[in-house]
């Protein structure tokens, strides 16, 4: 069955099975390595990507179900959330192995663009699907603090 799959703003036709997950799709088929294969079971967020805005786990989802939606993954996530999570994560010394980065980065700029002044029970919500392995959870939390300064341009932006 044909597909058409709006990923990273480009549309791309995909013959595939309607259960083929969208993880498979989009790292085999499309050849975006950022989005990660982590347990399969929609569990630990390493596959997170963003559909029509909102964080999705690519490992449990048929390409049937996203068929014309907007697909973003972790290389065409973009704008003043993006950047101030990307900024935070390099000045906070976020990812050790950085194998689950991608998914904490896609889930963290959804809930930057939802709450622009995340509290940390609203972050810890958030972020609670994505697993490190590493345990840089304090980390985290510090740079999607950082990060929401620096979007909302305060001063108290590390």
């Amino acid at each position: 069955m044909a597909f058409i799959l709006h990923v990273n703003g480009r549309p791309h036709r995909v013959e595939a099975d309607g259960e083929t997950l969208l993880l498979w799709v989009i790292r085999e088929w499309l050849g975006l390595t950022g989005t990660k294969y982590g347990c399969g079971i929609a569990q630990c967020g390493a596959c997170t990507v963003h559909v029509d805005g909102q964080p999705m786990r690519s490992c449990s989802t048929p390409v049937s179900m996203v068929a014309g939606s907007d697909i973003t993954t972790i290389e065409g996530v973009a704008g003043p959330e993006a950047e101030a999570i990307r900024k935070a994560w390099v000045a906070r010394d976020v990812p050790q192995c950085g194998f689950c980065q991608s998914g904490q980065i896609m889930s963290a700029v959804a809930l930057l663009r939802t709450r622009p002044a995340p509290t940390d029970g609203d972050i810890d919500m958030a972020m609670s699907g994505n697993i490190c392995r590493c345990a840089t959870y304090t980390r985290i939390r510090a740079a999607i603090h950082d990060a929401a300064a620096a979007a909302a341009g305060t001063p108290e932006a590390a």
